[in-house]
């Protein structure tokens, strides 16, 4: 893939989408977007924003999809890498105006990956992982453990689990992002630019799978 290309990375919290975008972007050369960067390399491409996006991030308020979509057309006019997007539509009008400002600056949505795993794995992905809350190291017990039990090999701090990685905050997650992103999904299998990648098994067979998908892309 060359050019003003983009490839979507879809699939609910703990299926990998943050490590695998984000390796498969620097091995291919490709510019990897999740949301949070998005907004925050967005305003500085187009400042007039930085003051609305702020406020409603210091609420925890989502940002509207408005100054997203502005901030993501920003960002695509500034580059001419292909891009990796996470997060990113999230809605169907998100993905409908992703479309719409691709054709008007030129860019292209080449495809959608479609990263999938069974609920009980993800929500045993997820109540594994354990944050420093001094350097904000992340772990995961099953994949990726500190060298001792419970203690953070960077600063020696105690790990904690975040509320969010607690299993019935999970499943309000994942019910969530069910409501929001299978209609995103929908929309690129009509269209045909949808793939499905199993994302069970270890951090490198999954990578080897994304590999291929977008070996010819």
């Amino acid at each position: 893939m060359t050019g003003k290309k983009i490839v979507i990375l879809l699939g609910p919290p703990g299926v990998g989408k943050g490590t695998q975008g984000r390796r498969l972007a620097e091995e291919r050369d490709w510019r990897y977007l999740a949301t949070g960067d998005v907004l925050r390399e967005g305003v500085k491409v187009r400042p007039a924003l930085a003051e609305a996006v702020k406020s409603y991030m210091d609420r925890g308020e989502l940002v509207p999809d408005a100054f997203v979509n502005e901030l993501v057309e920003a960002l695509l006019e500034s580059s001419d890498q292909p891009v990796v997007l996470d997060g990113y539509p999230r809605t169907l009008s998100q993905a409908e105006a992703l479309d719409q400002m691709t054709e008007k600056i030129g860019w292209q949505v080449h495809s959608a990956i479609l990263m999938k795993v069974n609920e009980e794995e993800l929500v045993d992905r997820l109540t594994a992982r354990r944050v420093c809350p001094q350097c904000g190291e992340i772990y995961n017990l099953k994949t990726q453990p500190p060298q001792q039990d419970d203690i953070c090999d960077r600063c020696g701090q105690v790990l904690i689990v975040r509320d969010d990685d607690k299993a019935e905050v999970i499943r309000r997650r994942l019910s969530v992002y069910q409501q929001l992103t299978e209609p995103v999904v929908e929309y690129y299998r009509r269209q045909g630019r949808l793939t499905e990648v199993d994302a069970s098994g270890s951090p490198q067979e999954v990578y080897a799978k994304l590999w291929q998908v977008t070996i010819n892309q």
